[in-house]
């Protein structure tokens, strides 16, 4: 009784693996050919999905399978269903309501509609101060601290909508151009601490050590 189940548990993992072999090439195609559908590439599918472009490249070349969740998540993520991912033919293709092209130019237009808005806030601060208190004349820092705010900006909807590898590009220019909103500050009243910079240096490596270990990570 014991080796007639054996052998049965034995057909079954087999059965198995074979099942999952045939199916890597049809997992592979299925995300290659979603991915292009977008316009996307290996690194931007990766960015997506919080791994390597190595571990794309993988499935796509059916060397290796992405786990359950991971299926499900690159499911969702083009609008299609599981069963969608394990089937070698399709009789409807997956829908794509908006392309790539106009999403990306959109969401271009409100980022720098956005980074605008922030200067017309600043600009409006700087009338009010210069009509309603015309002794002080140091309002013109108004327009040094709409850099970095716009920067907060940039970074929130980079984050959301654009590469998110960008953020460390943006993050350095937040960075610098505090330090320098501080240092400015601090010279219209009088007192020239440029040492105030020797911050940035460790600040720069802590950001660039941060970029490549969330990037260099091989998932």
């Amino acid at each position: 009784m014991n080796t007639l189940i054996l052998k049965n548990n034995a057909l079954t993992y087999t059965h198995e693996v074979k099942y999952m072999q045939d199916l890597k090439p049809i997992i592979a195609k299925n995300i290659s050919a979603l991915r292009q559908s977008r316009n996307m590439t290996q690194l931007d599918l990766a960015e997506k999905l919080n791994y390597s472009d190595k571990a794309i490249s993988k499935w796509e070349r059916a060397e290796s399978v992405p786990d359950i969740s991971i299926l499900k998540r690159i499911a969702d993520l083009f609008n299609v269903s599981l069963d969608y991912l394990v089937e070698a033919e399709h009789k409807v293709a997956p829908t794509v309501t908006i392309s790539k092209e106009r999403r990306i130019k959109n969401h271009a237009f409100i980022t720098s509609i956005s980074m605008l808005l922030v200067w017309l806030v600043q600009t409006l601060i700087f009338v009010i101060i210069d009509i309603a208190f015309p002794s002080v004349t140091r309002h013109w820092l108004c327009f040094v601290y709409a850099v970095p705010c716009s920067m907060i900006v940039w970074l929130v909807l980079n984050s959301a909508w654009f590469n998110s590898r960008r953020n460390f590009l943006i993050i350095s220019c937040m960075m610098w151009s505090v330090l320098a909103s501080a240092y400015l500050t601090m010279l219209a009243f009088g007192d020239n601490s440029w040492k105030l910079f020797f911050l940035g240096i460790p600040g720069q490596l802590i950001i660039f050590m941060w970029s490549r270990l969330r990037y260099k990570t091989n998932k």
